[in-house]
């Protein structure tokens, strides 16, 4: 008889494995939703982050190219400002030449030493006259061509400040 029950205890169903593997199952479907929703959030959060690097990429760029534009805006304008000074340079040394020319030939055919002297006297005051005429020309030059050049760099600099501020 004990035999019996024994085989009886084997073969029969086991109430608490029943309760067991109900258990079981619903863990096994909670860790598979929670690993579902665990990859769907992880695969959207690097979504979002790859979006957000290739629009922070875009703007790097675009910025780029604005500065880079600036760059050869400012260039062109310095460039455009040496060869007004240049110019400016060129022309009034050969109005000087000119100027030395003629006061020295006023000056051989002076007829005294009181007309030499006159002579070279207002030489002297319309040379003196003249240069400074040409250093303040040459200062307005500079002056306007270091505002153009710079107005394009300045510009980008309030623009980089600005974007600097927004995204902070």
């Amino acid at each position: 008889m004990a035999l019996a029950q024994s085989h009886l205890a084997r073969t029969s169903p086991n109430p608490s494995a029943l309760e067991t593997e109900q258990p079981m199952a619903t863990s096994a479907q909670t860790l598979k939703s929670s690993a579902e929703q665990y990859t769907a959030a992880s695969g959207q959060a690097f979504k979002d982050a790859v979006e957000k690097s290739l629009t922070a990429m875009n703007e790097i760029n675009a910025q780029s190219k604005s500065t880079l534009e600036a760059f050869v805006a400012s260039a062109t304008a310095a460039g455009k400002g040496a060869e007004a000074l240049g110019a400016q340079a060129v022309e009034y040394s050969k109005k000087s030449l000119d100027d030395h020319i003629a006061a020295a030939r006023s000056l051989s055919a002076a007829k005294s030493i009181q007309e030499a002297v006159e002579l070279q006297t207002a030489w002297a005051k319309s040379t003196l006259e003249s240069y400074l005429a040409q250093v303040n020309r040459a200062s307005d030059t500079v002056a306007a061509s270091m505002k153009e050049t710079l107005t394009p760099l300045n510009t980008r600099m309030t623009a980089a400040i600005e974007a600097f501020q927004a995204a902070r």
